[in-house]
């Protein structure tokens, strides 16, 4: 734990987690936000919501611009000592929160006149369990010292793909907590890419200054793509839904080689890489056609054309034969394999009065395929209300107008 829990840097320089490579990047934040919060509605432990929701304020106070657009990292440095940002000696703290607080913290944050990291201390929780308080008047005069002591440079560059990680996360954290600010900043994160990185299906991978590259790579059509269907699963506006549906389209179209299946990750005619790889690991981040294969899952679960069937059944063999010697690198391939293999239930909702849709948002769950349609002929409404169909594999339980909340929790528990 850091002084307001100011975000995830990159990973620990030891084993005992004390001293990070301080730089943040947007990417590994957006990544474990939708991983807290899965664990989350997995458990129903609010530690993970509140790990879930500090982060996503430090991204909201610390790395969003004033148009909309998420920055791509904070640096390590600051006044060309890594960490400095950081640091804290025992008379700062004494001095800024008195002497009596001052000791209370410093007992509980580790901190000590020798110091833990080079002389100085990185407040940290690694020595106790239970905190008396949460110190946060504390913590708050020590975020605002800090601010003024010195500056962290930020790399101010918005990538496309980055950006989408953080739209599809803050809707996720959207659906547990109900927190208007978190669906706010995905919409508007959203809407500065149409405005400023997209032209129709035409995507563009960075911004800044004012100024946009002029290509763009699978991992930026991959990662949007995600971000339009999280965007939907919230909402539940198709708008979102047949953007995501085009851009598929356009991707294929751009990227995929139909001889051998697979994505490559740049345009085979306007390439300037020696190669033009197709990657499938996933490091850092998750590859783009991992990320592809979830789409195609999520796509034709949500939409059942057949289209994407047929392209999830490809590229799920294609990547099935990359990962054999190292499944643990191919993560997202797995799920995707996984929610193709054993869907969730499909939950189709036949709306009487658009009013009924706030009710089913209140309710939507992290990987629950939810349409919402007009009564047609083999969906007629229920009792003259709006009715749900609860759909597996081509197979619906009796319709019902009460929203299904039951089967919904006993899908997630499976």
């Amino acid at each position: 734990m850091t002084i307001s829990v100011m975000g995830f840097p990159r990973y620990s320089t030891d084993k005992f987690f004390l001293v990070p490579h301080f730089e943040k990047m947007l990417y590994d934040n957006a990544l474990l936000i939708i991983s807290y919060s899965v664990v989350y509605r997995l458990t129903n432990n609010k530690v993970y919501l509140d790990t879930a929701e500090k982060t996503a304020e430090y991204i909201l106070r610390e790395i969003m611009s004033p148009d909309g657009g998420f920055y791509s990292a904070q640096d390590a440095d600051s006044e060309v000592v890594e960490g400095k940002y950081y640091i804290f000696t025992l008379n700062e703290i004494l001095d800024i929160l008195g002497e009596k607080k001052g000791r209370k913290f410093a007992k509980i944050f580790d901190i000590t006149s020798g110091g833990n990291f080079e002389g100085v201390n990185i407040p940290n929780l690694l020595q106790s369990n239970n905190l008396p308080s949460n110190f946060s008047e504390e913590i708050s005069k020590l975020y605002v010292y800090r601010r003024n002591r010195t500056k962290l440079h930020l790399d101010d560059k918005i990538l496309l793909s980055w950006n989408s990680m953080m739209i599809a996360a803050l809707s996720m954290l959207y659906r547990i907590s109900h927190n208007e600010k978190y669906l706010n900043a995905a919409v508007d994160t959203q809407k500065f890419i149409e405005k400023n990185l997209c032209n129709h299906t035409q995507l563009y991978t960075s911004w800044r200054d004012g100024k946009r590259s002029e290509k763009s790579f699978l991992d930026d059509y991959a990662y949007y793509i995600t971000a339009l269907i999280e965007l939907y699963n919230t909402i539940l506006d198709r708008s979102y839904l047949e953007k995501a549906e085009q851009l598929c389209t356009e991707a294929v179209k751009r990227f995929y080689d139909y001889k051998n299946c697979g994505f490559y990750l740049a345009e085979s005619a306007n390439t300037e890489l020696f190669m033009n790889p197709k990657e499938t690991y996933n490091g850092a981040i998750l590859s783009g056609n991992s990320v592809m294969a979830y789409n195609f899952v999520r796509l034709y679960q949500l939409t059942e054309n057949e289209k994407y069937r047929e392209f999830s059944e490809k590229q799920l063999e294609f990547l099935s034969s990359q990962s054999n010697d190292y499944p643990a690198g191919h993560c997202m391939f797995l799920l995707a394999k996984m929610l193709y293999e054993n869907p969730p239930e499909h939950i189709i909702v036949v709306l009487k009065n658009q009013s009924d849709l706030e009710k089913v948002k209140e309710n939507i769950l992290f990987l629950t395929n939810i349409s919402v349609i007009q009564e047609r002929n083999e969906y007629p409404l229920l009792n003259k209300k709006t009715t749900y169909y609860i759909c597996k594999k081509y197979v619906c339980l009796p319709p019902t107008n009460d929203f299904p909340i039951g089967i919904l929790i006993l899908s997630i528990i499976k």
